[in-house]
């Protein structure tokens, strides 16, 4: 049976939690060992992602400690998703099914088995969902189920409350192989892959040690960059409100020469104010989209690595 699995952790300045996270899931990959679920080759992938503590050195540690642990260590910092990538497509030859995580011990590692039971079972992509937001602020609960409800309204296809913890298949990243583009937003692009999918619930818990590395200004770039790489409906609204302004504004030329011929011809200083003020807004408000997808045009045609590895702990 074909069933080795690998498990990446993408980290980037996680040396108060990678000790305890390589404590459980060692404990994890051993009781599936033991089941006889995956094969004895199977692995924990843990890709340093440019940190600047000691994370790369406690990686190494573990691999010299234990063959169940590997290291990815990249040359710079490329960000989450690229250093996931890295990840996925390093290990892609080596293993049938693997598994993403992030390393602060948030994601429910029980429900590793859920997602390898499945598989077994013939499936190619299970995404880890989260049940409830209980333990999000109000904040955080309500723009979330703002952003994926906008995702879905402009047409890209989202699984609601999941974030980068998925099972998928050899085939799966072989498929995801094949999307070269450099601005990457993997929860978008892993549904085009196709194939069959599930889902499987847990319960997400609190930060086990250290800080977010996703505070409030990283969240906004990451949601942008969802919207602006995977959908074009944002240019076509421009356009939409372009032809709605355009009508109006021929309403409105309609009415002030209705007015002048009534002799009704009183300057209205609010309401060109407020004209002046709101058209001049939704300028520049368009011209920040269109410059957005430009900006990506440029980043795409230059035709750069997307990540460097510079070594990888086998």
């Amino acid at each position: 049976m074909n069933n080795t699995l690998y498990i990446v952790v993408p980290c980037y300045n996680e040396e108060e939690v990678l000790q305890e996270t390589a404590n459980r899931l060692e404990k994890k990959l051993g009781s599936l060992i033991e089941q006889g679920k995956v094969s004895t080759a199977s692995k924990i992938i843990f890709v340093n992602d440019g940190s600047g503590d000691a994370t790369w050195q406690l990686i190494k540690e573990q691999n010299n400690r234990s063959p169940y642990f590997g290291g990815v260590n990249l040359s710079r910092n490329c960000g989450h998703q690229s250093a996931l990538l890295a990840g996925l497509m390093t290990v892609m030859d080596d293993a049938d099914m693997v598994i993403s995580m992030d390393a602060d011990l948030q994601d429910d590692i029980d429900a590793v088995d859920q997602m390898v039971d499945k598989f077994l079972a013939g499936t190619d992509i299970v995404y880890g969902v989260r049940k409830k937001r209980d333990t999000d602020s109000f904040f955080k609960k309500t723009s979330a189920r703002f952003f994926y409800r906008l995702m879905n309204g402009i047409g890209v296809n989202t699984v609601s409350n999941h974030a980068d913890y998925r099972l998928m298949s050899k085939r799966a990243l072989q498929g995801l192989a094949e999307f070269g583009e450099v601005n990457l937003f993997l929860r978008g692009i892993v549904p085009k892959i196709g194939f069959s999918h599930d889902i499987v619930y847990y319960d997400r818990g609190e930060r086990f040690a250290g800080e977010s590395k996703y505070p409030l200004r990283k969240m906004i770039s990451f949601a942008v960059e969802g919207i602006t790489s995977l959908s074009v409906r944002p240019l076509r609204l421009i356009t939409g409100l372009g032809i709605l302004i355009i009508l109006v504004s021929i309403a409105m030329s309609i009415y002030s020469l209705v007015r002048f011929f009534m002799g009704a011809t009183i300057p209205g200083w609010t309401t060109l104010m407020i004209s002046v003020w709101v058209i001049g807004g939704l300028i520049l408000f368009a011209l920040g989209i269109v410059g957005e997808y430009i900006g990506k045009i440029y980043m795409e045609t230059k035709q750069r690595p997307r990540y460097i590895v510079e070594e990888y702990l086998r």
